[in-house]
């Protein structure tokens, strides 16, 4: 097929892609680009890019003479640098050819580190604010060398022309839009100096804004980085820092701390959140390429761990994706990350050496935290297990002073096991801690490997249950009949039923049943129903003798008391039925719909037993 005014193409001849440039710039502003107002940063980069390599041309030159001059009005947006400039050359070498990039000349090849951008497509996101781009730029490398102009349109036309040198009377680039009507959000006067001071508060070359209503130009960034800036103290430059973080972030650090990897130009500070985060909840950090702003939500420049800081960065050997809005995966960003992490470990370390005080504040909102890194890394371990809180039967505490209390600790593998349990195993001095918080009962573990004294168990039901009293013989054999119809009524629930005496005695019951032992019984009465078919061989392959559950009844409760001596066999069943409905409630665990149903029943029962009895 021949495109209309072309000529056919032989057959075997190369063919060349033929781009439709509106088709291009919806591609870029829904799936490359988050906003429209990226338009500007990709201006501003460009300009940058071109005093950059100006600066390598007359590196002699007053480190103010090259910089970038915004200029809004709302019916224009124009911006203009000191740059290196384009020939007529390079105007349709680099602006009319899609992809290629003057960054890649072969005269600059060498110095492309030095450059933010990489991609020759950012010119193309002005077509998001207007139909037609205009460009005047005059070339720095060569004496006399003529102005150049380029317009490029929406539609994929553009046109070039050679001016004299007096069209421009300074090397440099000048681009100029008009914008389209809807695109007035972003190019109002405030908001291209609010969006210039956004992406470019920390570019190292001067940057001014004017709104045209002929007042002096302000300046976009009129400081350097603040961990640029000297200090009178250290006691100055920490409030500084903290000052900056909260002003970006919009929250007062707990502390800062100064983040520098001088192999990859890399500068900047992390704040410690004042509050605890949520589990696994990561923040997005702040990370600028070069003084450019590339991303506000750049969460791959930390490990999953750290998400008890932000950070805000400045780095010259990152690399951008191409919508240059978050960075690219690659063995220098592994390596960043990782650096940063140790940098977060050295001040932990730090806080617990030198300052209890920030360490304990620290811990209060950010143990989770510490925990998750504690599990992989040996050195916090060893440095902060003893200072992490815990949950036991002596209240929230460290482990280090539970273990001095506690010889051996217990620890349960789930937190409805730990309630089960607490009350009763705190009064028969049982040292328990709840492990069933993400982290906990592997670190529990571990205690050991700071103090060796200490011995960690995991409890289970014969643990608890063989540190409760016994009752006399005389006492069991009163309670035999009870028993056996408590056994009876529980059986569908799989549960045993055993009289001892423990503390407190104003717990009439104790009901011991692991999630393990639940699902174990579920598992073999799937068994059970499916026994002649193919998924019955296989769970009764996997079947085990499914524990029991264990009601235990506490003698020196005085309704468990009257209980054990009713010698209604109806009214025994039910008595015991409200005892494990009770426990089954106490226990904190979700209710089996039979359970639920228990519960109801026996109340109700009861309730018209004691109705018959006063009528």
């Amino acid at each position: 097929m021949t495109l209309p005014g072309t000529a056919p193409n032989p057959p075997g001849a190369d063919r060349t892609f033929q781009v439709d440039l509106r088709g291009l710039v919806d591609l870029l502003s829904h799936h490359l680009y988050s906003s429209p107002r990226v338009y500007l940063r990709e201006l501003m980069q460009n300009a940058v890019d071109a005093l950059t390599a100006r600066r390598t041309l007359e590196p002699a030159a007053p480190a103010d003479a090259f910089g970038v001059r915004l200029y809004a009005d709302g019916s224009v947006v124009r911006v203009e640098d000191d740059g290196v400039g384009l020939t007529e050359a390079d105007v349709h070498s680099f602006l009319a050819t899609i992809g290629r990039s003057s960054k890649r000349a072969d005269r600059l090849a060498e110095q492309r580190g030095d450059f933010i951008g990489q991609f020759g497509i950012g010119l193309l996101s002005c077509f998001l604010v207007a139909d037609e781009i205009h460009v005047l730029s005059r070339s720095a490398r060569t004496p006399d060398a003529p102005a150049v102009e380029w317009r490029g349109r929406g539609d994929g036309s553009y046109t070039v022309r050679t001016l004299p040198a007096s069209a421009r009377r300074r090397p440099g680039t000048t681009v100029t839009l008009t914008p389209r009507a809807d695109a007035g959000e972003w190019t109002r006067p405030a908001q291209v100096h609010a969006l210039a001071r956004h992406f470019g508060s920390l570019l190292r070359h001067p940057v001014t804004f004017d709104d045209g209503t002929g007042g002096p130009g302000t300046s976009v960034n009129p400081e350097p980085a603040p961990w640029a800036r000297t200090y009178p103290t250290p006691g100055a430059r920490s409030r500084a820092l903290a000052a900056y973080g909260e002003e970006v972030f919009g929250f007062k650090p707990l502390d800062t701390i100064e983040l520098d990897l001088p192999a990859v130009g890399l500068k900047g500070i992390a704040c410690v959140l004042p509050e605890t985060v949520p589990a696994g909840r990561r923040h997005g950090h702040r990370v600028h390429v070069k003084g450019m702003l590339l991303s506000e939500q750049a969460e791959e420049i930390l490990p999953e761990w750290a998400f008890f800081v932000r950070c805000v960065v400045d780095a010259e050997s990152l690399r951008p994706t191409a919508s240059r809005e978050s960075l690219y995966e690659d063995d220098t960003l592994a390596a960043v990350r990782d650096a940063l992490a140790e940098r977060l470990r050295a001040w932990i370390a730090r806080a617990a050496a030198s300052d209890p005080d920030l360490l304990g504040r620290f811990l209060q909102a950010h143990h989770l935290a510490v925990k998750s890194l504690a599990v992989h890394d040996d050195e916090i371990l060893r440095m902060l297990l003893p200072w992490l809180p815990f949950e036991t039967t002596d209240g929230h505490t460290t482990l280090d002073e539970f273990a001095r209390t506690h010889r051996t600790v217990l620890v349960t593998s789930s937190v409805e096991e730990f309630r089960q349990v607490a009350a009763i195993a705190s009064a028969a001095g049982l040292g328990v801690v709840n492990g069933g918080y993400t982290y906990d009962r592997e670190l529990v573990h571990r205690l050991p490997e700071i103090r060796p004294e200490a011995t960690v168990a995991d409890l289970d039901p014969d643990t608890l249950t063989a540190h409760l009293d016994p009752v006399d013989r005389e006492t069991e054999l009163a309670a035999a009949a009870y028993l056996a119809q408590a056994r009876d009524a529980l059986a569908v629930f799989d549960c045993d039923v055993a009289l001892r005496t423990f503390q407190p005695a104003s717990a009439p019951a104790l009901l011991v049943d692991s999630r393990e032992a639940r699902h174990e019984r579920t598992r073999s009465q799937l068994a059970r129903e499916q026994e002649n078919g193919l998924w019955g061989d296989i769970l009764g392959a996997l079947r085990q003798e499914a524990p029991r559950a264990q009601l235990i009844l506490n003698q020196l409760n005085p309704l468990v008391r009257t209980a054990v001596a009713i010698d209604e066999p109806e009214l025994a069943r039910t008595s015991a039925e409200a005892l494990y409905g009770q426990a089954a409630m106490l226990s904190r665990r979700p209710l089996r719909p039979a359970e639920s149903s228990l519960i109801n029943r026996s109340f109700l029962d009861l309730l018209a037993h004691a109705l018959r009895k006063d009528s």
